[in-house]
């Protein structure tokens, strides 16, 4: 929510304004949103009596009847709008079906949209309520390890355009986040995996104790997502809950003063210097933690070479990367993608390049002075490096699947429909695959 308070006043010739807005917005951790016997939910929506969500097939197929069941038994009537969602239809397409959904709902002005889903799925649903009248409120239900740790903490809202991620967006906080992570039990391990490089981000550049607990138990986190699957043990559990609120709190009091990206230098960004430009360079392209876990290691190297890490906390960043399955390093990876990406980070942070590193581990600082040559000499370092590792380097299920690209699944040889239902009982009318 938010609230402006904005003044005018003369001047010899014309007018000034200036104006202060005020965001608030809440967080609950509540495992089991959807259980009938936790009311949190439900009581925001009594006010109208109904709730439209938009979510993705695949959660829908999982929870569908778990979310008709809780909304039913609270009286509340329920409509969803399913698409099929991932980076190919993270599209401006994609984002009209759901404000033309919104409008066949005929939603009020200050009801809020249900969003349930991964990152991408708030991403685009969340930046359709951004644009819907303007403002549309909402309340968001991340459903992936991404959604909780990254997507779930940040207000912004986006989609993809040609081959630039999220290059069309907005500023837009829900009115609520509810984050339950019994949803990881039924998320595949390659999903965990991609959301592992979020908590890896950082920790290495804010949380000394969070990367301790990740370096600690990283192949039980992935395996046993985060101690939600069946035999997990209680040490587990309490290390992912430890990790998982550290990281959610230490990214929030990175970017809640800086909510609007008015501050280019961020920590968060840790990462994502070069790997927007990699991230969809191959024909099938990175999933986002494969292609930020490359930016991350090449970074750790470029900070190493400068004597700004340890040799052997250099080690250990990259190692846990290898363990986790994460990609650290990619042919396409070279010199020329090297130039091109810093090209267009220069563009976005104001003619600098602003690369947050680790110096030392679990603390940050931001590289401007780096030349073409430095860059160049580290990236041939790295890739020597990384033939000492397993795979090479290469990273497990990291190119996005049927899951997560957003092609519609075939039913008889045919696109399946996507659309909009109510699930007690009013048909909408279907819409196309995106």
């Amino acid at each position: 929510m938010s609230d402006l308070t904005a003044t005018v006043s003369e001047t010899s010739t014309g007018f000034h304004v200036e104006g202060y807005e005020k965001i608030t917005y809440d967080f609950t951790f509540l495992d089991g949103v959807f259980n009938v016997e936790n009311p949190q939910l439900a009581d925001m929506y009594k006010k109208w009596g109904r709730c439209f969500a938009v979510t993705d097939i695949n959660v829908c197929a999982l929870y569908g009847a778990q979310m008709e069941q809780y909304f039913q038994t609270h009286g509340i009537r329920l409509v969803i709008h399913k698409t099929k969602i991932g980076e190919q239809a993270k599209t401006i397409p994609t984002l009209l079906s759901i404000c033309d959904a919104i409008t066949d709902f005929g939603i009020i002005r200050k009801e809020p949209v249900l969003v349930v889903g991964g990152g991408l799925i708030t991403d685009v649903a969340g930046f359709a309520c951004a644009t819907y009248r303007r403002t549309t409120n909402y309340i968001r239900i991340p459903t992936t390890v991404i959604g909780l740790i990254d997507a779930s903490v940040s207000i912004k809202v986006a989609v993809n355009h040609g081959k630039h991620k999220n290059r069309l967006g907005a500023y837009h906080a829900p009115v609520h986040t509810f984050l339950d992570f019994t949803f990881l039990r039924t998320l595949p391990v390659s999903q965990v995996r991609n959301g592992f490089a979020e908590l890896v981000k950082i920790s290495t550049c804010a949380d000394l104790t969070t990367f301790e607990l990740l370096d600690r138990y990283c192949e039980q986190l992935i395996s046993h997502r985060f101690g939600r699957a069946d035999g997990s043990s209680p040490e587990l559990k309490q290390a992912a809950d430890i990790i998982n609120r550290r990281g959610i709190h230490v990214m929030l009091m990175l970017e809640t003063p800086n909510l609007h990206e008015i501050g280019l230098d961020r920590v968060i960004a840790y990462g994502h210097t070069w790997s927007p430009t990699l991230e969809l360079a191959p024909e099938t392209p990175l999933r986002h933690g494969h292609a930020i876990s490359v930016d991350m290691a090449f970074s750790a190297t470029l900070a190493w070479k400068k004597g700004l890490i340890t040799p052997a906390d250099h080690d250990r960043i990259l190692r846990l990367f290898s363990r986790a399955g994460l990609t650290i390093d990619h042919p396409l990876f070279d010199e020329v993608l090297l130039a091109k990406g810093t090209d267009a980070i220069l563009k976005t942070r104001d003619g600098k390049l602003r690369a947050a590193i680790p110096a030392p581990l679990g603390q940050c600082i931001f590289l401007n002075d780096v030349t073409a040559e430095d860059m160049n000499q580290a990236l041939a370092a790295h890739k020597e490096v990384v033939k000492t590792f397993p795979r090479a380097g290469a990273g497990l299920d990291a190119f996005v699947d049927a899951s997560d690209t957003g092609v519609p699944e075939l039913k008889n040889g045919h696109p399946a429909k996507t659309g909009h239902f109510d699930l007690m009982g009013m048909v909408g009318s279907n819409g196309l695959p995106n």
